[in-house]
């Protein structure tokens, strides 16, 4: 049964024990790590120090968070912040995409990477139709063209191109 406490906490509830709890444990991960990441400089004024502001930082986050977790009115984990946790991970799924592709454009290429994310995230999005996946194509092609050969990017040639014949490897390396 909820607390008087609960039941006048006028803020959404889901979400905001996992947060507080992931704030807190980061920020003492900081803390714990800020001797290895800054120095302490001799002879040097107090707010010169390389230290002596991101210690501040540091301190204040373990601080609030760790006030904003001891005036939290619950302390258990529900099913509604689980859910929220999975809101927040579907984030992550398309920086697992995005990581994807700027690993295979070096190998493959950024034409042939381009062709085969751009319909994937597509379909992935829930676009499904054989019209919505021909438009992604064609939207990739037109980015690599726009890209490559109308702004001139310099984006390197995959480690793909090095076994194709001399004239072609240089047209793909430029072009594609």
């Amino acid at each position: 049964m909820p607390s008087e406490r609960e039941r006048r906490f006028a803020g959404p509830r889901r979400g905001q024990l996992v947060f507080a709890l992931f704030l807190v444990g980061a920020a003492l991960l900081l803390l714990a790590l800020i001797t290895e990441q800054t120095t302490w400089v001799g002879k040097t004024k107090l707010f010169a120090q390389p230290r002596f502001w991101p210690a501040v930082a540091i301190g204040g986050m373990v601080l609030l968070g760790g006030l904003h977790l001891y005036k939290l009115p619950w302390r258990r984990v529900s099913r509604y912040d689980l859910r929220e946790v999975k809101r927040w991970g579907r984030v992550l799924e398309y920086a697992g995409w995005f990581m994807g592709y700027v690993l295979l454009v070096p190998i493959i290429g950024y034409l042939p990477v381009t062709l085969v994310f751009v319909p994937l995230l597509c379909w992935r999005m829930g676009y499904r139709s054989r019209l919505m996946l021909w438009t992604s194509a064609a939207f990739a092609v037109a980015v690599v063209v726009l890209f490559k050969a109308f702004l001139s990017v310099k984006i390197p040639g995959a480690m793909l191109y090095e076994y194709l014949p001399g004239s072609l490897r240089s047209f793909f390396i430029l072009y594609l």
